[in-house]
This record gives C-alpha cells, sequence and structure tokens, in this order.
C-alpha cells in the first residue's frame, strides 16, 4: 500500500514536471515569440494569451471539483494535460483564432489539473506522509522551470532573430514534454480511496451507471455549493480582507517574473545577440530562486509567526531590490516594443550580471511571499483551509489576469511602481494579522 502510494505522488511529480516544462518556458517567451513572428495574418499578444488563461482558469476552479468528483482525478489530469498539450501546438503553425481558443481551453484545463492533483495527493496520503509527499511533489514541479529554458538558452544564444525553425524545433520539444507527462498519467494506480468508491459502487448492482455518474455529481454539485458559501462567508471576515492585498501582490509579481521581465531581457537591444538567450538562463534563474527560497522558507520556517513576518518583510525588500536595480538596468520601454529591440537608453549601461541578479531576488521575493500566505492561512483557517485557500488561487490568479493584460501597454516604471506599492502595502497588512493572531492568542491564555 505505501509503495503502491509513493508510486503514485512520484509519477505525479513526474507528469507536472514534463507538463509544465512546457508551459512555463512557453510562457517565458512567449510575447518574444509572437513578436517575432513573420506572419501578417497573426494578431495575437503573449501577454493578452496569459491574461485570458489566468482570468478564465480563476473562475473554472469553482465548477472544476465537481468534474473532479464526478469522473475522477486521473482521468481529469490526462484530460487537462491534453489541453495543455494544444496550446502548445498552436506555436508551432500559429493562427489568431486557435491562439486564442486554445488560451480559453488551457485556462479551465489549468483549474481541472490543480484540483485534480490536490485530490490525488490527498487520497495517495495519510497524515504522517502528506509534508513528505506535498515535498517531493514541489521538488519535481520546481525543476520544470529548469530543463526548457535551459534549451532555450542553447538555442537561442547568439541570434538575434528568432526563425521559423527554431521556433518550430523548440515547440516541437515543448510539445513532446507535454504529451509525456500527459501520457505518464494514464500509469497512475488506482488509489485505496478510489477502490473503496468502485467496489461499493460495483455492489449497488441496481443502479445503472448512468445513475451512478448521475449521483456523483449531485453530490459533487451538492459539495460545490457548500463550499461556495464557505468562501463567501471567510470573504466578508477581517483576515482575508486585510491579506487581499498580499494576494493581489503575489498574483501580480507572477505576472511579472513569468512573463514581462523575460520579454524585457530579450527586448534590451543593449545585450546584443546575447538578448534572446538571456531569457532562458533567467527563467533557469527564477527557477533556482524559488528553490532556493521554499526549500528554506517552506520547510524551516512553517509552523513559526515571529518568523513568518521575517520571512515576508525579507521578501519585500528583495522585491525592492530588484525593482530599483531593473529601473536602472533595463529600457523604460523594453515590456511594450513591438520592434525586436529597445529604443530608450536606462539609466546604466545594462549588463546581464545585474539583469540575472534581479531573476534570482524576483525568484526568492516570491517563494518568501508564497510560502507564508500558504502557512498563515493553514495556520488561521485550519479548519476551513480548502475554501481560503480557494480564495487565494481566485484573487492571485484574477491580479495576475489583469496584470498582463495592462502589461503590454504600460512602461516598465510605472509597472515597476505598481509593484512597489502594492508590495508595501500587502506586506503592512500581513503584519496586521500577524499581529491580531498575536492578540487573540494572549486572550486566550489569560
Amino acid at each position: 500500500m505505501a509503495d503502491r502510494r509513493t508510486y503514485n505522488v512520484v509519477i505525479l511529480g513526474v507528469g507536472f514536471l514534463f507538463i509544465f516544462t512546457a508551459f512555463t518556458t512557453c510562457g517565458n517567451v512567449e510575447q518574444t515569440v509572437v513578436k517575432s513572428l513573420k506572419n501578417s495574418t497573426f494578431s495575437g499578444s503573449g501577454y493578452h494569451s496569459l491574461g485570458i488563461i489566468y482570468g478564465v482558469f480563476s473562475f473554472s476552479n469553482l465548477l472544476a471539483p465537481t468534474v473532479v468528483t464526478v469522473i475522477g482525478a486521473k482521468l481529469t489530469m490526462f484530460l487537462s494535460g491534453l489541453l495543455y498539450s494544444g496550446y502548445i501546438a498552436v506555436f508551432i503553425m500559429p493562427s489568431t483564432w486557435s491562439f486564442y481558443l486554445t488560451s480559453i481551453l488551457i485556462g479551465v484545463g489549468a483549474a481541472l489539473l490543480w484540483t485534480a492533483q490536490g485530490q490525488f495527493l490527498v487520497e495517495n496520503s495519510e497524515a504522517s506522509t502528506i509534508n513528505r509527499n506535498t515535498g517531493m511533489f514541489w521538488a519535481l514541479l520546481q525543476c520544470s522551470m529548469l530543463f526548457g529554458n535551459l534549451y532555450i538558452y542553447l538555442d537561442w544564444n547568439g541570434k538575434s532573430e528568432i526563425s521559423d525553425s527554431s521556433r518550430r524545433n523548440i515547440f516541437l520539444f515543448l510539445l513532446v514534454s507535454s504529451i509525456l507527462g500527459t501520457l505518464s498519467f494514464l500509469v497512475l494506480r488506482t488509489s485505496h480511496h478510489e477502490e473503496e468508491m468502485l467496489s461499493e459502487e460495483e455492489g449497488q448492482s441496481l443502479l445503472s451507471t448512468r445513475t451512478m455518474y448521475k449521483n456523483r455529481a449531485n453530490s459533487a454539485l451538492q459539495d460545490t455549493k457548500t463550499e461556495f458559501q464557505t468562501i463567501l462567508q471567510l470573504l466578508k471576515t477581517k483576515t482575508i480582507m486585510l491579506l487581499s492585498p498580499c494576494m493581489v501582490y503575489s498574483g501580480l509579481e507572477l505576472c511579472f517574473y513569468s512573463g514581462v521581465y523575460g520579454t524585457c531581457i530579450g527586448a534590451t537591444a543593449h545585450f546584443g545577440e546575447a538578448a534572446k538567450g538571456l531569457i532562458g538562463i533567467s527563467g533557469i534563474v527564477v527557477g533556482i530562486g524559488e528553490i532556493v527560497g521554499g526549500g528554506l522558507f517552506g520547510l524551516l520556517c512553517k509552523n513559526s509567526r515571529f518568523r513568518r513576518t521575517s520571512v515576508v518583510f525579507l521578501g519585500m525588500v528583495v522585491h525592492f531590490i530588484a525593482s530599483y536595480l531593473i529601473f536602472l538596468n533595463i529600457p523604460d520601454d523594453a515590456p511594450v516594443v513591438v520592434d525586436s529591440t529597445t529604443q530608450k537608453n536606462p539609466f546604466l549601461t545594462p549588463t546581464a550580471s545585474i539583469a540575472l541578479l534581479c531573476s534570482f531576488l524576483l525568484g526568492l521575493g516570491d517563494s518568501c511571499f508564497n510560502t507564508q500566505l500558504y502557512s498563515i492561512l493553514g495556520y488561521v483557517y485550519a479548519e476551513q483551509s480548502t475554501p481560503a485557500f480557494a480564495i487565494f488561487k481566485f484573487i492571485q490568479s484574477v491580479s495576475a489576469a489583469v496584470a498582463f493584460f495592462y502589461s503590454g501597454y504600460l512602461l516598465l516604471t510605472w509597472q515597476l511602481l505598481v509593484l512597489v506599492i502594492l508590495g508595501f502595502t500587502g506586506t503592512l497588512c500581513f503584519f496586521v494579522v500577524e499581529r491580531m493572531q498575536d492578540f487573540s492568542m494572549d486572550l486566550q491564555e489569560h
């Protein structure tokens, strides 16, 4: 039993590693690729596509649990993987309608995939193994930021233009990776929970298959309705309202490091022929920052309220330093140029070492905020963790969607200013929530 569960967790992590090697790399280079297309009929925007994905994802989360309950976690993850693969395939022969259609579909697929992943991980864990299994899955997932971006560096380094053949080769590689991840879900073994459900349903021999699925759907809809009511109640609580600016900031930062900053580096004329290759290295360094931060703060500082505030403060300082260095090092028009390179000059002569240092700081700071938001939500809402996390993902995804839509229009200075203001506000509100928890603990002791 234990071996089967461990096997399932490892295969689950490997599947996500392959799928997100494709998707994370795609998101990092998407706007750069779209700008390089020599297709006069294509009028899509990488920023808009990613905005659609996160927007659809945020609202699809409301119905995803019902679908997972009805058709099962394994089949849901397989079908979601096909939607991810379809999105990657569009870049091989791009057209505007298929680009935006698959953006909508992958938004739905992402909600289904992550809901199914959470359920499958819990089904294959016990109280004594959930932390270990979550750590194993997280470690495999974070490695997805390394391999695809390494391919980008090796293929694009020294190239000032991205040819059609280079684009096709890269996205064929990413498509194969996504398909391998999708197929890996087929070799997952049935969990003990699923076996109990199947044996119970097989025992009810008078029920038709149609009736069986109808009963599952009715039960899932009732659970979804109950959870939605709980979410509405939690949204009115002072803690969630105070944490909202921090959640919004995490969404804006997600947009910036995953889609905007790589585009800025690739568009910086001062980097010359090294610019496109640096996009890949930047993605790798962001991943290293995420891994270092998550490993240190997610595992070592899990239950300490004092350390939570310290880690969030560190995240704010790290991001402020990164924002200031980016402001000095990257041209102001880098996010918005339609041509391949920037026209404006930054305050300093751009250097690759400062650009990559900022990549690391962005990843490190992001992990500070995310690990501590999960920690405080799990601490305050220990009995209602699922709806609390659902609120977090919803606010974060909506914020990321909004940020992707304005990223193609706002100059870099204004984007950084928005990040700094919300980062400071979010950190301040986080401190207030921690102070509230300390105060309530003091009252309970007296």
